[in-house]
């Protein structure tokens, strides 16, 4: 069995750059020091994304402590279509891989000319059939989350992007809650998705902290998608579920140590402790003085450190047997 290649770590700025350009040019700069592959956006525009109407989700008002329109709430956030031709631009002297989620047609056809590796459809858009269709119409990979989602819902979405011409599409697991409650996790369900439909699989996190992610690797995730910001303090909806700087940059090391300790599932001694093994195992030794042509019996022989002698698992050939010389106590038995 082959070591399986590296988790794609994708650090997840959203809107937490509160609609301003040298926030999103720092975000940038934090998830390549961390280490993270890709740093993703957010990209829609306010009359194509929210009607009047639309409310702000529990969650968003108390992350804020504000309670307005989502409309409202968004205009205070987005980017505009110039502000993402510059940071394209800024990830790549940054050394980082851009991506931005698309949230509208208008959007998806803009950032089809930034040449963007895949596409990363959110949650709320897998019931969205106009979305998916343009998407799929580009031809493009698909990591697609799943959040809120049943499984005829995912397989729909996928049917829709298949028949469009989609390329390779990969899901994520997800909870849409900021945060999401550990008991809400549900970490084996990322395994029932890779199992019913046959996809590379990954995990999106919106709980606290850095475990989740990390066991979502160990759990077979190829990808892994994670908020951060600059400040959980600042004002914002996504803030609060977010990581800062230094823990994300600690849980990259953290899934890098992981995907790395995971190796190939061989069984066998590793480099690195065959070195140990006269040390810690064990091999038949004299129990006492042993006179030249004795036989060996339970009453002479005993099993002591080191092992670079016969093995006790030989005991029964051992026993029964004449010294071929005398032997002192401790000393290692030979046949």
């Amino acid at each position: 069995m082959k070591s399986r290649e590296k988790v794609l770590i994708i650090a997840e700025a959203g809107v937490n750059h509160n609609g301003s350009l040298e926030n999103a040019k720092r975000l940038i700069e934090v998830a390549a020091e961390a280490g993270a592959d890709i740093v993703k956006f957010q990209t829609g525009l306010l009359d194509n994304l929210v009607s009047k109407s639309a409310k702000m989700a529990e969650y968003q008002v108390a992350n804020t402590g504000k309670k307005e329109s989502q409309k409202d709430m968004l205009r205070k956030l987005l980017l505009g279509f110039d502000d993402f031709i510059i940071l394209a631009d800024y990830c790549k002297k940054c050394g980082i891989t851009f991506l931005s989620t698309p949230f509208d047609i208008d959007s998806i056809r803009f950032l089809e000319d930034l040449n963007m590796p895949f596409w990363k459809i959110p949650s709320g858009e897998v019931t969205n059939y106009p979305y998916l269709c343009e998407i799929g119409k580009t031809g493009r990979p698909v990591i697609m989350s799943t959040g809120m989602c049943e499984m005829y819902e995912i397989q729909d979405a996928i049917d829709v992007l298949n028949e469009k011409g989609a390329g390779n599409i990969s899901l994520m697991h997800c909870n849409t809650e900021y945060p999401t409650p550990y008991e809400d996790v549900n970490l084996c369900a990322m395994q029932t998705m890779r199992d019913g439909f046959g996809l590379e699989v990954g995990y999106s996190d919106h709980t606290k902290g850095i475990e989740v992610p990390v066991a979502a690797v160990a759990l077979g995730a190829t990808i892994i998608e994670k908020h951060f910001t600059l400040s959980r303090n600042m004002e914002g909806p996504d803030h609060k579920a977010s990581l800062e700087p230094d823990e994300l940059a600690q849980m990259v090391r953290s899934i890098r140590n992981t995907e790395e300790a995971i190796g190939s599932g061989e069984k066998k001694p590793t480099k690195s402790e065959v070195k140990n093994r006269d040390v810690a195992r064990k091999s038949i030794v004299a129990k006492r003085s042993i006179k030249e042509g004795e036989v060996f019996t339970e009453e002479n022989l005993c099993v002591k450190r080191p092992g670079n002698g016969i093995c006790p698992m030989r005991w029964n050939e051992v026993l029964g047997k004449s010294a071929k010389r005398c032997f002192t106590e401790d000393e290692l038995i030979e046949l």
